[in-house]
């Protein structure tokens, strides 16, 4: 007889079940939601790493962003990887609520030498949740559409938005990190970093930073305060937990001690904050607490107040960082720094800065409600 028609022996059989195993469990993989590239599996974090300075960081970027963006967010790495991340190669996490390209998938990695992976949302994550009224949140549109408020009908911000606020940072491929940079197509880096960003807020126990802050658009979130101010009456068990007010950054949210939401917050469009903040438990009754009410579809709440609000009756002030030294602009709006000692590192005009603008900027509230 044939040798290859012959009955296999039970080693042989042993060894065939093995390999049908493996072969199941990598096609389970393969055929996940995310996948990376090259392949990276970050373990799973519990909260920020007291790890010492010379150890890594678990950071990583985080990107929201579409295939047809592919150009606007090879710009913003191509400038990212220039004045920052080619010293460090930290990974970049891209997100979509639809599956990549192949082309978007080649093109990106190409431009960097760090782990990149790439994952697509699922319908919990982006996607209407079961307790809205659609009726009632297309009149709201239609409605907010005559007044002509910024992206007043369109469904899928208030799902990013709702993403940004309370799923991001759940997503799996965030799971083995303690730290994010988010980023966003089509911004611009101006400054060299010559620091471990990423070592610079885990050394000095910071939560939160950024480089913009804002006023609110108020006709997109005219409920939005007053839901917050009931959900501390509704959780006293969560708001004993937070810092108070004095060390906290409450007068950066409100001017009349709680009475009105004074517009302020943090431009979220770039963000470098420690996960553990967001996957708090107090942060995550907060989230739910705002979802249930309706706001991201009824009106349209923003992730930047949403954020901002949390962060700053949540977090010590000592905990919150301003990157003056990270030139930055978005959509026109522009931080740079104006100190001498960065003209030899920033290519941004100084006459752009827009941290003090009286009409539309919250930098000087930040700063007095900082020193209060």
């Amino acid at each position: 007889m044939h040798p290859l028609l012959m009955k296999p022996s039970h080693k042989v059989w042993l060894a065939v079940g093995a390999a049908m195993f493996l072969l199941m469990l990598s096609w389970r993989t393969l055929s996940s939601s995310a996948f990376s590239h090259p392949a990276t599996s970050p373990t799973r974090s519990k909260g920020v790493s007291s790890a010492g300075s010379d150890d890594p960081v678990r950071a990583c970027f985080v990107i929201l962003v579409r295939n047809n963006e592919l150009d606007g967010i090879k710009s913003t790495i191509a400038q990212v990887e220039q004045t920052f991340n080619r010293k460090f190669n930290y990974p970049y996490v891209f997100l979509n609520d639809d599956y990549f390209t192949d082309e978007f998938i080649e093109q990106t990695s190409a431009m960097t030498n760090a782990p990149v992976s790439y994952g697509k949302l699922d319908s919990q994550m982006w996607g209407y949740p079961s307790h809205i009224n659609l009726t009632y949140a297309a009149e709201q549109r239609t409605e907010m559409a005559k007044m002509e408020i910024p992206y007043a009908g369109s469904e899928s911000y208030r799902h990013m938005c709702r993403f940004q606020s309370g799923y991001f940072f759940r997503h799996r491929l965030l799971d083995g990190y303690d730290y994010y940079w988010r980023l966003e197509p089509n911004v611009y880096y101006y400054c060299d970093i010559d620091y471990d960003i990423f070592k610079y807020m885990r050394d000095n126990n910071k939560k939160y930073g950024f480089t913009i802050s804002f006023k609110e658009y108020m006709a997109t979130v005219p409920t939005l305060w007053n839901t917050v101010m009931q959900f501390k009456k509704d959780y006293p068990e969560v708001v004993k937990n937070w810092p108070a007010q004095k060390d906290s950054m409450w007068e950066f949210i409100t001017n009349d001690n709680g009475e009105t939401y004074n517009s302020c917050h943090f431009w979220t469009n770039f963000e470098i904050a420690a996960l553990d903040l967001w996957r708090s438990n107090d942060y995550l009754k907060y989230f739910n607490y705002l979802d249930r009410s309706g706001g991201f579809y009824y009106e349209r709440w923003g992730d930047a107040p949403v954020h901002s609000i949390a962060a700053a009756m949540m977090l010590r002030k000592d905990e919150f960082h301003f990157f003056n030294d990270i030139g930055y602009s978005h959509t026109g709006y522009v931080h740079c720094p104006t100190q001498p000692a960065f003209r030899d590192k920033c290519s941004c005009d100084p006459a752009s800065n827009f941290d003090y603008d009286p009409n539309l900027s919250c930098y000087s509230v930040y700063e007095k409600a900082l020193r209060s």
